[in-house]
Parts: C-alpha cells; structure tokens; sequence
C-alpha cells in the first residue's frame, strides 16, 4: 500500500509540491538499479543502495524497526572495518545506528542528512553482546558521555572511546566525524603530541553526545555525488572552545521589532536532484 501511495503522488500534478521525505520514507526496498550516491549528504538520494546486515561477527544494527540501515557498499565495509577495529581496543563490537533509507533521500525525522548512503551512526555504547533480540534492539538505550553542564565529558567517557573515534578518523575513507563539543575538547587534551592530523576530522556539532556520526568522501567513480566542503586546516582545537564556551551561553533577549524568522524551506521531489525520481520509479 505505502508503494501504491508513491506511484500515486509521482503521477499527480502536484508531484514539485509533495515533501520528499513523505515519499522515500514510504518506500520499503532499494532501487534496482546501479549503486551510487545522487546529491549531497543533506539533499540527495541513493540508488542501488545495500542492506547492512542486520547482526555480524563484530555489530549489530540497532533500531530495525526504523529500516535505516541501507547504504553504499563502501559504508557497509566501513562498518565492518570499524567493528573490527573496536574488537582490538577490547570491545565486543560496535551498535550501529541509522544509516540511510532504502533509496536514501530526506526523512520524516531524526536527521538532516543521512540521504546518499554515506553516513553512519555509531552508538557510544560498549556492547556487552551481540546477541540481542530485535525487541531488545528497539528498547535500550545508548550511553550519555557528556556532562551536565555540556561543557566536559562525565564518568562514562572511557579511553576506549578516544581509541575507537581515532581509529574511524584515520580510516581513509572517512571525510568527517561529528561529536559533541565536549568530546571534542577531551580528545584534544589527550591527543598525544605526534600524530594529531586525524583530529582534525572529529568536528563538534548539536547534540552526539550518545553516538558519533561518521561521513564517508564520495566513492571513486560516483559522478553524481557531491562532496562538502573540504576541512579547514589544522586539528579545530581552538576552534572547538566556542562549543563549550559561547554556544552555551544563555540567548540575548528577543527583540520586538524583529521580523519573524523565515521558515524551513521544505524539500521537495522538484528540488532534489532530478535522478531521484528515477530511483523512486524504479521497481
């Protein structure tokens, strides 16, 4: 039923109207089509995408239920590199959070990105096993490392933490990891002198202090995926400090006469690139 509601509203003429995120999230299968990553990680599609499986020697995929564990064939090595690498600082693996869509594409919550296939949520929480039921995955929860005041991590933060993101930072294919402020800072501070250049991946943003969001470059050959911008120079020590200084600060009072803000522009199916039509099309 939820395929038939997709082929309707792409046959309407109001299809540049419809939210994208309405239609991708309704679709419960990847295109059939070649694999490749259409768009930008925040604007975007994904055709041909792979399911993650959803438990393996070194992780399990949480939340089934949301079916967002589907991306390009580079994320899902990825992945499996990372669980790999987390068994060799002493973990059982790795939890492993949203990835994409089936087609990828906008969502109805939880994520500005994550619609090419190429970004990864990775739980904070050491696994005590992997053997977890699908109800089990559906009800525990993550581990919170930051501190109350958002400004230090808290007793949950372990140097097996530090020891994971670093080994994702020097994986080659990693373009950028998103962590809380605060995370940010610790690693920092215990960052050895010598090699600190992968620190320069680990980038502080809103939120992630119970998972670190990993997003890979573009894959070689992908021609319709668009890289961000690349990382300013340097390891962002310094810059991190606002996120645990200014950032925080309570909000100046709100001005009367100023004018209302401008609302969200929606993304729609006319505004995403003109690929991911296609990718819904397909069977």
């Amino acid at each position: 039923m939820k395929w038939l509601a997709v082929f309707l509203a792409l046959a309407t003429p109001s299809l540049a109207d419809t939210p994208a995120k309405q239609l991708f999230s309704a679709v419960g299968t990847p295109s059939n089509q070649r694999t490749g990553p259409i768009g930008s990680y925040a604007r975007g599609c994904m055709a041909g995408a792979v399911q993650l499986p959803e438990s393996g020697p070194t992780w399990q995929a949480m939340r089934l239920s949301r079916n967002r564990h589907y991306g390009d064939p580079s994320l899902v090595s990825f992945i499996q590199r990372l669980g790999q690498s987390a068994t060799e600082i002493g973990w059982n693996g790795i939890y492993v959070g949203d990835m994409s869509q089936p087609r990828g594409g906008p969502m109805n919550g939880g994520h500005r990105s994550h619609q090419i296939g190429l970004d990864v949520d990775i739980w904070l929480l050491p696994p005590a096993r992997l053997n977890l039921s699908a109800r089990q995955r559906e009800n525990i929860s993550s581990l919170n490392v930051r501190s109350n005041d958002q400004r230090s991590v808290n007793g949950n933060w372990l140097p097996e933490h530090m020891a994971l993101l670093r080994a994702a930072a020097k994986d080659p294919a990693v373009a950028r990891i998103f962590v809380a402020g605060a995370i940010k800072m610790k690693m920092c501070a215990d960052a050895p002198r010598g090699d600190r250049a992968w620190l320069r991946k680990i980038r502080p943003w809103w939120g992630h202090n119970t998972h670190f969001h990993v997003r890979l470059n573009c894959p070689r050959g992908a021609r319709n995926c668009e890289e961000q911008a690349a990382i300013p120079r340097g390891d962002g020590c310094a810059d991190a400090e606002w996120w645990v200084t200014d950032a925080l600060a309570p909000p100046p009072p709100p001005d009367p006469n100023a004018p209302p803000p401008t609302p969200r522009v929606e993304i729609t199916l006319a505004t995403l690139p003109s690929q991911c039509t296609g990718v819904l099309q397909s069977q």
